[in-house]
């Protein structure tokens, strides 16, 4: 083994409704990372523990005290995690949070960012408080029940219902009269105990990955979605529902509002590694407004990031290996 290569951790699974997506994405990235500079070793983060499966073995413990395990009789201490976990506990800071105090460098946002944009209502709060525009919202809590005539005196139908925490637009509903507003509550509280109310913005739906690489940042090629569903939901995301043109046919005018806006975002959520990030452009106010932030984006085949690597004209192992190789600066 070149003791020069770096021991990397690609960790998936994880505890939520997306850990099929994170194992869709952990096959893209595991067969990207460059093996001339990586030796790679897939954790599996589930409901039964965290393990490591060798090749011809039995899957095996991950030590939790230094976060290593044994491979053919030998420790191994990693020398960065590459985050491959949709949903909690990889996108939510509470791995990052184990890492920072491990002192373990990892290729996503650091705790508090990770915890922040996994609470949508707290992450369009803060990039509003930055000065990007974002939809008006409001903040349902289990606990404090509100009725949906409360709601429609402060916000105009259309608006989204959607789960506060996770991804994938699980339990998401677009509602357009006042009687389906209390079922999309109840659908989306069978979710989460918070809930995020937000007005409807008509215009376009774009999505934008960036990253920094040799500590500059990059924006990668815009994509416009365009979907049959209702929303970019679960279906269109995941099932090859929505139509997604990279990069986007838009005015160059629009294209510099979206990077500009999509680079504001990350400075402001102060993130790291790649991030995608959720824009609509209302053409009437001609401005992008933000919707969301996703710290740890799909890398499946069908997922939007690699799309638009590939559209750069950029190899996805050359990606991987910026990617990691930032965290590790």
């Amino acid at each position: 083994m070149d003791l020069m290569k770096k021991k990397v951790a690609l960790v998936t699974g994880g505890l939520s409704g997306e850990a099929q997506i994170s194992y869709k994405s952990a096959i893209t990235v595991n067969g990207n990372l460059d093996r001339n500079k990586f030796d790679v070793y897939q954790i599996d983060i589930n409901p039964s523990g965290w393990w490591y499966t060798p090749e011809n073995s039995a899957p095996q413990k991950v030590n939790r005290d230094d976060f290593s395990i044994t491979d053919s009789g030998s420790k191994i201490n990693f020398d960065v995690v590459l985050l491959c976990i949709h949903g909690t506990p990889g996108e939510d800071g509470k791995l990052q949070g184990y890492f920072d105090m491990l002192g373990l460098p990892y290729t996503s946002c650091d705790a508090a960012t990770s915890a922040l944009t996994f609470n949508k209502r707290y992450t369009v709060a803060v990039a509003a408080f930055g000065g990007i525009s974002v939809a008006n919202s409001m903040h349902l809590f289990k606990h404090t029940p509100i009725t949906p005539e409360a709601i429609l005196e402060k916000l105009q139908l259309p608006v989204f219902v959607k789960p506060n925490n996770g991804g994938s637009s699980i339990g998401m509903s677009k509602v357009t009269t006042a009687d389906a507003l209390a079922p999309a509550l109840e659908k989306a509280f069978k979710e989460d105990t918070q809930v995020l109310v937000e007005e409807f913005i008509s215009g376009r739906e774009f999505t934008i990955g960036v990253f920094k690489t040799k500590g500059a940042l990059q924006v990668l090629p815009i994509t416009e979605i365009e979907t049959s569903n209702e929303f970019f939901d679960f279906e269109a995301k995941y099932q090859g529902k929505s139509v997604e043109t990279t990069p986007a046919l838009i005015a160059e005018t629009i294209q510099s509002q979206l990077e500009a806006a999509a680079k504001r975002v990350y400075e402001v959520l102060n993130c790291r590694g790649v991030v995608r990030i959720d824009f609509i452009y209302n053409e009437q106010k001609g401005l992008p407004y933000m919707l969301e932030v996703n710290t740890v984006p799909g890398q499946s085949a069908a997922s939007v990031i690699p799309q638009q690597v590939k559209a750069m004209g950029v190899s996805l192992q050359d990606f991987y290996t910026s990617i990691v190789e930032e965290s590790l600066n």
